[in-house]
């Protein structure tokens, strides 16, 4: 499956909001099938963004899953990444330069725009 860095933002947006004391279950994103929101979970917690990540399958299908919350590297993240314009302006210079829509490049351009925007 591609990663698709527009729904792990909606991902870590859900479980800063709807994340408690008790793991989530059952996160849904609209438009996203449980599949795709699993695999990015399942990513996200790889990239040390989110706490935890269970999964139960049935035969070769996920039932069910299972996310802790956000790390500080994942509150940190999605605080560079929270402003919708920035957002934008990331994925439009990357695009325009070519390069991949990856966590190290959107987080490393995140904050030169911020820097830029203090600055300023």
């Amino acid at each position: 499956m591609k990663r698709d860095m527009d729904l792990c933002r909606k991902i870590l947006f859900a479980i800063e909001e709807k994340h408690i004391d008790t793991p989530i279950y059952d996160l849904k994103i609209e438009n996203y099938s449980i599949e795709q929101i699993a695999y990015h979970c399942k990513i996200l917690h790889e990239a040390n963004l989110i706490f935890d990540y269970k999964a139960i399958y049935g035969g070769n299908h996920i039932v069910n899953f299972g996310v802790g919350a956000l790390t500080w590297a994942g509150n940190e993240y999605l605080d560079k990444i929270r402003n919708e314009t920035i957002w934008n302006k990331i994925k439009d210079t990357l695009g325009e330069k070519g390069i991949p829509l990856a966590f190290e490049s959107t987080a490393r351009l995140a904050t030169n725009i911020i820097t830029n925007i203090i600055n300023s």
